[in-house]
């Protein structure tokens, strides 16, 4: 499995420096299990703080070294019970990543265009395009800095780089214009980021507040996401992962529309 969503680096400044584009294939070449199981917490946080808290069940899986596929289930509230979403994530540019929603409301499962992946994800601060992992190929990458993530209990020095797209096509899936990435020098882990948007002065800011080391795989258990017009908070999304199981039996029928359709 590649990593760059929602879930960092080794060396430092010196005679072995590396670049932005290296760093960034260290960081999609890391190690983070070939299948995994989690309950995933997301909670929504409007501008005048008013909190939604959604439960899901999430499955993500190697099919073979070009692809993954992953699947959520929503779990409650009841409003979104049965909602299910399914990715095939397909490295490379030969072959566009296909999504699927279903909505029991209208019983019909719906495909997400490539137009439409920059939209928001179940109301969140998250995008579809989000949901999967990005092409080194499509962006040119420039290592700005070396920097230091303080946080209460401890100090993580980072890797600053700037993402830039390398064509209208990506900003216009993606809905990103730059992002300013944040690498981890120890495990390769993106601990920060700053995603430009289209829509002018709305920028969304990344922040990985936890990660655990699970059975040798470090993982991402809280991350937030911001939305921001100027200095103004629009939206904010905080996602929790608890009870992950890694490099664990996951039968390819998990991630079909048919068993979207049918729920867990």
């Amino acid at each position: 499995m590649k990593k760059l969503l929602l879930p960092t680096l080794l060396l430092s400044f010196g005679v072995n420096a590396l670049t932005g584009l290296e760093i960034m294939q260290k960081v999609d070449a890391r190690d983070d299990g070939s299948s995994i199981v989690s309950t995933l917490q997301m909670v929504l946080i409007d501008k005048h703080k008013k909190k939604r808290i959604r439960q899901m069940r999430t499955f993500s899986k190697d099919i073979n070294k070009n692809t993954e596929h992953k699947s959520v289930f929503f779990l409650t509230p009841s409003d979104v019970k049965n909602t299910a979403f399914l990715t095939f994530d397909y490295s490379g540019n030969d072959k566009d990543d296909d999504q699927w929603m279903y909505l029991p409301a209208l019983k019909k499962t719906k495909r997400i265009p490539a137009s439409d992946k920059d939209g928001a994800f179940m109301g969140s601060d998250f995008s579809y395009a989000d949901m999967t992992d990005k092409n080194l190929d499509d962006y040119h990458f420039k290592l700005l800095k070396e920097s230091i993530i303080k946080r209460k209990d401890d100090k993580n020095p980072v890797w600053i780089i700037q993402s830039l797209p390398k064509n209208k096509a990506v900003i216009d899936e993606t809905g990103y214009t730059k992002s300013i990435l944040y690498i981890r020098k120890d495990n390769f882990m993106l601990a920060r980021a700053k995603f430009y948007l289209k829509k002018a002065n709305r920028v969304k800011y990344m922040d990985v507040r936890k990660m655990e080391k699970i059975d040798g795989i470090w993982v991402a258990t809280q991350t937030t996401m911001t939305t921001k017009y100027g200095k103004q908070t629009l939206h904010k999304t905080i996602l929790s992962n608890r009870d992950i199981k890694i490099n664990v039996a996951i039968d390819d029928e998990m991630f079909s529309v048919r068993k979207i359709e049918k729920g867990l």
